[in-house]
């Protein structure tokens, strides 16, 4: 066999997708994780089975289970609004708008009273993010989701969290790459790029001017290392859904 054939394969965008996902719970200790779509799960999962051993998953209903969905424990709803209301669980969710200071939208667009597109409603986005961690998964970066003002505020962001004890918005990925709210300001930085992303294709995707880290030398995402490869290659998603949820790269 030769080096070229022992060597480990080049991990696509998807894979660096879910290596930035799983580092959202990186530190988290015991909460419950709450991710939304196939990378974040796949993020959480990987968390789990490496760096973050005690993070606590949930089937979505009244079971706590393990990566593999082995049940682990049952968590009756009044407890689960114990654990959401004090600040023991960090969600990643999707966004069908977001502005430079976190606030999401996934109810309408347009004018709320009269909007052109009616979506999922606000739902449990304000008591999410003002009680608890919550994350972002974006799958397709645009100006249609990164906006200089959302249609309608559903998560909350830090221009309007008022010193809410719990909230925090830890990260925002998305296909082109990781993003917080390390600022004076509290406005969107771009924390790190994905391999074969420029700052310049970032920029144009997005709707409201970035914070980069200082000198302008944006760092890339980590690399995944063969082991976390591995396992979601073999393991957590062996077939491959990972790709078609952002278009394989």
């Amino acid at each position: 066999m030769s080096v070229d054939q022992v060597r480990t394969p080049v991990p696509s965008r998807s894979e660096y997708c879910v290596i930035a996902c799983a580092e959202a719970w990186r530190g988290d200790g015991e909460v419950l994780a709450s991710p939304m779509g196939l990378i974040p799960s796949l993020g959480a999962r990987l968390a789990r089975r490496t760096f973050s051993p005690d993070l606590l998953l949930t089937d979505g209903e009244a079971l706590l289970v393990g990566p593999d969905g082995e049940v682990e424990g049952w968590l009756p709803y009044r407890r689960h609004l114990t654990v959401v209301t004090g600040g023991k669980r960090h969600v990643m969710m999707g966004a069908s708008q977001l502005d430079r200071y976190g606030n999401q939208n996934i109810s309408c667009i347009g004018d709320w009273s009269r909007p052109a597109r009616q979506l999922l409603g606000v739902r449990g986005a304000p008591v999410n993010t003002l009680n608890n961690r919550v994350s972002y998964w974006v799958p397709r970066h645009s100006t249609r989701v990164f906006v200089e003002k959302v249609d309608m505020v559903s998560g909350v962001g830090y221009d309007r969290a008022g010193g809410a004890r719990f909230h925090r918005i830890p990260r925002v990925v998305t296909n082109l790459g990781v993003f917080d709210f390390e600022t004076p300001d509290r406005s969107m930085r771009l924390a790190s790029l994905h391999p074969g992303v420029t700052l310049e294709e970032v920029r144009e995707a997005t709707g409201f001017p970035l914070a980069v880290p200082g000198g302008g030398s944006v760092p890339r995402t980590r690399e995944p290392t063969t082991e976390e490869l591995r396992l979601v290659r073999e393991v957590l998603d062996p077939d491959g859904r990972r790709d078609r949820e952002i278009g394989a790269r």
